[in-house]
């Protein structure tokens, strides 16, 4: 990994010493350019994998190709490796060849994009410097992970019939329910899930085995214990949240089961795992935000906290924090680079989460606004704030497109507003994307993609696209400047795009 640790070395001195975090300064890397914005596609287009594609080339004859699991049967090779294969697929590959599949891929997306949007005619997405070298945006090396093997801060596991065909089992899933061959298999041997976390599942599945009580396998078929979430800290600190189907039971007989679980964490084999908190949600979903359906604390603290960028952040349970600590302060240092704040401009950040981006950048803004729709990551971000003794910064809790062309109206008058936004993989409502096309004090704007294709796509082109006013598509189209790929999830396919839009 030596050159994966020169580039580290390189790239955390740049930090130092560049952008909002000591002075104004341009992206230094050595900088290449992708063939031009290609295609983030639309549609059926929009299914392709290139990362998965590439993989497969550098894998080529290191391994054989890999095929549905199967419950039943001979098989070939360890579940383990079956299941590393399909959660962690780059896992065979040295991490720097992972890096070398990952910034083809992300080059692959944008030259696709690029010639989706030439099909519509006089897009302007470029600027017309790397246009006429036949390229894209430009497009910086890679980012690469601080941390490469058990990095994960939170992992979500399953409960189900495992190789043994044992329904008290804890860990990932193999196959899928369309198919009817689902397989749970215990997660020990994947390259990012830490120790502590593995821990924490196995004396589950111990406390499982020896309750009473049926899991849940389907809903329709009763059973009660269900999934189990861990989170830590870069502290050691450990979260427990288990979830469980209360199907026909009286409160008494929930109150059993909440002791038994207690009991086990505090004082029975599972005080091992030396838990921080260990929460209970009683869901009848297979996913409730805690106004549908409230975390019940059970014992210890209420949150969990986190050191980043010299903040104090606190986490509740059910709060989005990026799952790779280390690699989240490059994230949220490359966005602030790129977003260009200073004391005039307002920072608009949606999708906030914890609202760490906003709180990170507040002391070189005017102010900081930050929408998110989880209730608890809105009082985490107040918390962080008034922790910290940010003064400058508002939350504001609920749906971006409800919230958003409101608080754009009060801010119109001669105020430059920069905007961040880190959706989840389902993208911008239709309707933020309107208004921050229509809001002409956006000058600015930082896309922050995990998954730069399909609806990603279509915010893209409908930031981008010429005026159109049957979509109310009003202001000036946004030109794409620069592009920065930043490995948060090593091992796995993904990684997160950053994008650069000005106008």
């Amino acid at each position: 990994l030596a050159g994966v640790t020169v580039l580290m070395r390189s790239l955390r001195c740049f930090l130092s010493r560049a952008g909002p975090f000591s002075k104004p300064g341009l992206l230094p890397w050595c900088a290449t350019k992708s063939p031009a914005w290609s295609q983030l596609f639309l549609g059926s287009a929009c299914k392709g994998n290139f990362t998965h594609m590439i993989a497969k080339k550098y894998q080529r004859g290191q391994q054989k190709s890999q095929k549905k699991p199967r419950h039943c049967g001979p098989l070939d090779g360890s579940w383990q490796e079956r299941l590393a294969d399909v959660v962690t697929p780059l896992w065979r590959l040295s991490y720097e060849e992972q890096l070398k599949v990952k910034f083809e891929a992300q080059k692959k997306i944008l030259q696709r994009l690029e010639s989706y949007l030439q099909m519509l005619s006089g897009v302007n997405v470029t600027t017309a410097a790397s246009r006429s070298e036949g390229l894209c945006c430009c497009l910086h090396p890679i980012i690469p992970s601080p941390v490469i093997d058990g990095y994960r801060n939170k992992s979500t596991f399953s409960v189900n019939r495992g190789p043994d065909g044992n329904p008290k089992t804890v860990g990932y899933y193999l196959g899928t329910w369309r198919d009817r061959n689902i397989v749970c298999v215990r997660s020990n041997h994947l390259k990012n899930i830490p120790e502590k976390h593995n821990q924490v599942a196995q004396y589950y599945e111990i406390f499982l085995r020896q309750s009473p009580v049926e899991p849940c396998l389907l809903f329709h078929e009763g059973g009660h214990w269900r999934e189990l979430i861990v989170r830590t800290n870069s502290q050691g600190h450990t979260m427990a949240i288990i979830t469980f189907h209360p199907q026909e039971l009286r409160q008494e007989e929930l109150c059993v089961q909440k002791e038994a679980v207690k009991e086990f964490f505090t004082k029975g084999p599972g005080a091992i795992c030396d838990l921080t908190s260990l929460y209970f949600q009683e869901s009848t979903m297979t996913r409730c935000s805690h106004q549908q359906a409230p975390y019940q604390l059970l014992f210890g603290e209420p949150h969990i906290f986190e050191d980043l960028l010299g903040l104090k952040i606190r986490i509740s349970p059910d709060a989005f924090f990026q799952i790779n600590t280390a690699g989240a302060e490059m994230l949220y240092r490359t966005v602030g680079e790129l977003s260009g704040v200073n004391s005039d401009t307002i920072l608009l950040d949606i999708c906030c989460g914890t609202g760490v981006i906003g709180l990170s950048l507040a002391r070189y803004t005017s102010q900081v606004l930050g929408i998110e729709l989880v209730e608890q990551a809105v009082e985490d971000a107040r918390w962080t704030a008034a922790f910290n003794g940010i003064t400058n910064c508002e939350f504001h809790t609920g749906r971006a497109e409800k919230i958003l062309p409101r608080l754009l109206k009060s801010k119109e008058d001669g105020q430059f507003i920069v905007a961040v936004v880190n959706p989840a993989r389902a993208g911008l409502h239709y309707q933020v994307v309107q208004a921050i096309r229509n809001c002409r004090a956006i000058r600015t704007l930082v896309f922050v993609s995990c998954k730069p294709h399909g609806e990603t796509t279509r915010n893209i082109i409908e930031l981008c696209c010429p005026s159109d006013s049957a979509k109310k598509l009003l202001g000036e189209p946004f030109v794409l400047r620069q592009a920065v790929p930043v490995d948060l999830f090593p091992h796995t396919p993904h990684c997160e795009l950053v994008l650069l839009f000005t106008r």
